[in-house]
This record gives C-alpha cells, structure tokens and sequence, in this order.
C-alpha cells in the first residue's frame, strides 16, 4: 500500500476593496483559521484503501492511523510506502507487527501513486 497526508483548511482575511473617496469602509469579518488532515492508504492494484481524518499531522496522529490500518487489516502483512517526512522517522513511532514502512526517495512525489487521490 501507498501512504500519504494531505492537508486541507481555509484561512479568511479581509481584503482591500474599492469604495467612493471619502468613505471608509466598514467590512466585519472573522479571522478562520481550521485545518485538518487526511491520512490515506491505497493498493493501486486491488483498489483497497483506508483513510482517516485527524485534527495534526504528527507523529502522534500517525501512531493512530497505523494501528487502525493494522486493525482493518488483520490478516494482512502490509508494506507501506510512505514519503520521508519527520513523522515517518521519528523515534516515538509505533508500528504494529502486520506492517512494515517503506521510504520513496527524497523529492519524488510522482512515486507515490497516492498523490494523485490530493488532485
């Protein structure tokens, strides 16, 4: 299977705008600034998949999304190719026995047949 994280969010800011000399424009507005992330497994071949959204794109968010992709998939030995991110690396990550990571290497996206699910 191929793993990715998107990001996807909306960040609104007032923007300046064309009013009559003379006027000041009153224009209320809120700041938004909500993300969230989807994490994402697929096997290109087959069709399977499992996502996940979560509120981070952490080591600690991937920890879950590893241990319900094991859970969906018990029965499977999963190797899981995955982008070189921080997260992927990092010391405190649990990877359960059913899966195994894989890294792409550095700056290639096109690798990873996940990337076109973000299109």
């Amino acid at each position: 299977m191929f793993e990715d994280e998107a990001g996807f969010g909306r960040i609104n800011k007032p923007k300046p705008c064309w009013f009559p000399k003379g006027f000041r424009p009153s224009v209320p507005c809120h700041h938004i600034r909500e993300f969230r992330y989807a994490f994402g497994a697929v096997e290109p071949l087959n069709g399977k998949n499992f996502f996940l959204t979560m509120p981070f794109c952490n080591t600690n968010c991937t920890n879950v999304f590893l241990d319900q992709l094991s859970k969906q998939y018990p029965d499977d030995f999963i190797l899981l190719v995955c982008d070189g991110a921080a997260w992927h690396r990092s010391k405190i990550l649990v990877i359960p026995e059913n899966i195994q990571l894989l890294s792409i290497p550095p700056y290639t996206p096109e690798m990873n047949p996940i990337e076109q699910i973000w299109e």
